[in-house]
């Protein structure tokens, strides 16, 4: 599964230069006995299979041993809400531990032992972590030096700044009877910069009222 999209474009070229590197580690290589068994079933009962503790943990120490700097991250539906905000603390970072559950769930106890951190990227349940993950790394990636070829496109998109994007328009002038604003082809960069801060407003307040609300503005402002 990895690096699977990330292996293409501008990931991907950024990974064949060294600008960023994964390294994908197998959990059944620290499963038990001769079927490399790495999960059982729930403590009380009820459906599905849980990850083990004493698997994961020994995967873990394995792949980050005592005193390495990065985050443990665990994709988790029930975790924190992945935001721009994270994602661009992380970028700024020294990497991340990612770890990828699978079934019903992982024991509770390997999460408070090897202090991870449970990362949600919205309400609704996958197969297991690793598209989540990928979804996550995407997100990082292009923030790192050198990977989008003009850093300013990652400063002026939705949530850099709490807003939802402005919208975007380009040639034809005219399509199927729609027009590019004419705000847009008058040349003036601050008359542009004006309306796109308005749209972005307009635009959040009508589709995200709930960051609308957090960014504590109004169009009056």
């Amino acid at each position: 599964m990895f690096p699977g999209p990330l292996g293409t474009s501008l990931a991907g070229r950024a990974l064949a230069r060294g600008d960023w590197s994964l390294e994908a580690l197998n959990i059944r290589e620290h499963g038990l006995g001769r079927h490399r068994t790495v999960d059982d079933t729930p403590a009380g009962g009820g459906a599905g299979m849980v990850m083990r503790a004493d698997v994961l943990g020994s995967a873990i120490d394995a792949a980050a041993p005592a005193g390495d700097p990065r985050p443990r991250l665990l994709m988790s539906p029930r975790g924190t809400p992945l935001t721009q905000k994270r994602v661009r603390a992380l970028a700024q970072g020294p990497g991340a531990l990612i770890l990828c559950g699978r079934f019903e769930g992982v024991d509770e106890r390997v999460i408070e032992g090897r202090g991870l951190e449970e990362v949600s990227i919205g309400d609704y349940i996958l197969s297991g972590g690793e598209m989540a993950a990928l979804v996550l790394l995407d997100a990082v990636v292009r923030l790192l030096p050198g990977v989008m070829g003009n850093a300013q496109s990652g400063e002026t998109e939705s949530f850099e700044d709490g807003l939802l994007e402005h919208p975007h328009y380009t040639r034809p002038t005219e399509w199927e009877g729609r027009a590019i604003p004419p705000v847009l082809q008058s040349g003036d960069h601050g008359v542009v910069a004006r309306w796109r801060r308005t749209e972005a407003e307009r635009l959040t307040q009508q589709r995200r009222p709930d960051l609308w609300q957090n960014c504590g503005i109004s169009l009056k402002d």
